[in-house]
């Protein structure tokens, strides 16, 4: 294919017209917190209860949020007969656990990113998910987004060509009392900030044939950051660093045999990228205001929403074979760079 005079637009639906439903909340956190923000600013969806292992703290959240029912217990969420969907949205190390008692439950659930600690929960959350016939996604938000399917349409329109390389990182600067910093929690940047770029590689290059890397300790006993180069089985290659010791430009570059994407902005959030003829010569520009969270998060309810009506159980923003690949490649970096949650007491 030649290429493009113009780039696509976008086929993401207004949010607004996304049929709604009624979303139980599994968590109280922070994510939890900007999920509903977002979601009720931008969608007409129902945040109809929320559910903590305390009833107090469920309360107290529900009243900040104005949201009708609270629950004291995770239980009592999933068996509300009034929630259609529920959204996971407590700590990595606790999503397997609390998926299968939603999908037990018979409810739809979106997950917090990344989906489990490893492939191998994932695939008993993906298996029970698709033996119930019940919806079921990875709350990886970028995906979701407007620029991520203008750009999926330019790599299926072959304009790209081949991928050859993926350049991409993700540092953040977190205190050292967030949970990042807790072994207890499968702390460290990789499963939290490093999921973005090695999703984003997954996605273009499938989960990786080698990793090779090095990572840092950090005195909490979590690994503190890393960086690796990945190949897929042709020997293409893709590199990926994460830190929480300071904020980094969180850009990427997609090289392939025909052209070339470079992001203007955090890849991750909503925002411009460009697409550049292999010579350079041609540059085309999506633009999109830049934006963090409430700008962003509500294109994946709405897209579950429209989902869940038409009786689908996965996703194409966020399909579930995807996410499969991420968590390959992320338990691939852990044994390359030597984390080994098993030794802070989590059950693998």
């Amino acid at each position: 294919m030649s290429f493009p005079a113009s780039l696509p637009a976008s086929r993401i639906p207004s949010p607004m017209e996304a049929p709604a439903l009624r979303w139980g909340i599994l968590g109280t956190g922070w994510i939890a917190s900007q999920f509903i923000r977002s979601v009720k600013a931008h969608t007409r969806q129902i945040i109809a209860a929320v559910g903590s292992r305390n009833a107090q703290t469920a309360a107290a959240f529900a009243q900040t949020h104005e949201i009708a029912g609270a629950h004291g217990s995770y239980e009592a969420l999933v068996n509300d007969a009034a929630i259609d969907v529920i959204y996971v949205a407590t700590p990595h190390n606790f999503h397997h656990e609390h998926v299968l008692l939603a999908l037990n439950a018979g409810k739809h659930v979106l997950v917090e990113k990344p989906m489990a600690l490893n492939k191998a929960q994932a695939d008993e959350m993906v298996a029970l998910a698709r033996s119930k016939g019940l919806f079921f996604a990875e709350a990886l938000w970028t995906f979701f987004l407007p620029k991520f399917d203008v750009i999926e349409q330019i790599i299926q329109a072959g304009v790209l060509g081949d991928i050859r390389s993926v350049y991409t990182e993700y540092g953040e600067y977190l205190p050292t009392d967030h949970r990042l910093f807790d072994p207890r929690l499968a702390g460290g940047p990789l499963l939290d900030l490093g999921t973005y770029p090695v999703a984003m590689i997954a996605r273009l290059m499938g989960a990786p044939a080698q990793v090779v890397g090095l990572g840092q300790a950090d005195p909490s006993g979590v690994n503190g950051q890393l960086a690796v180069v990945m190949a897929d089985a042709a020997g293409n290659l893709a590199t990926m660093g994460t830190s929480p010791y300071g904020f980094t430009p969180t850009n990427a570059a997609i090289v392939g045999s025909k052209a070339t994407i470079r992001f203007i902005s955090e890849f991750n959030l909503p925002g411009p990228f460009e697409l550049r003829s292999r010579d350079g010569d041609v540059v085309l520009r999506y633009e999109e205001p830049c934006g963090r969270h409430f700008e962003g998060l509500y294109y994946e309810a709405a897209e579950v929403a429209r989902c869940i009506a038409a009786g689908k159980t996965e996703t194409p923003c966020r399909p579930l074979n995807g996410s499969l690949d991420t968590m390959a490649a992320l338990d691939a970096i852990r044994r390359a760079v030597g984390i080994d949650f098993a030794a802070a007491g989590l059950k693998e």
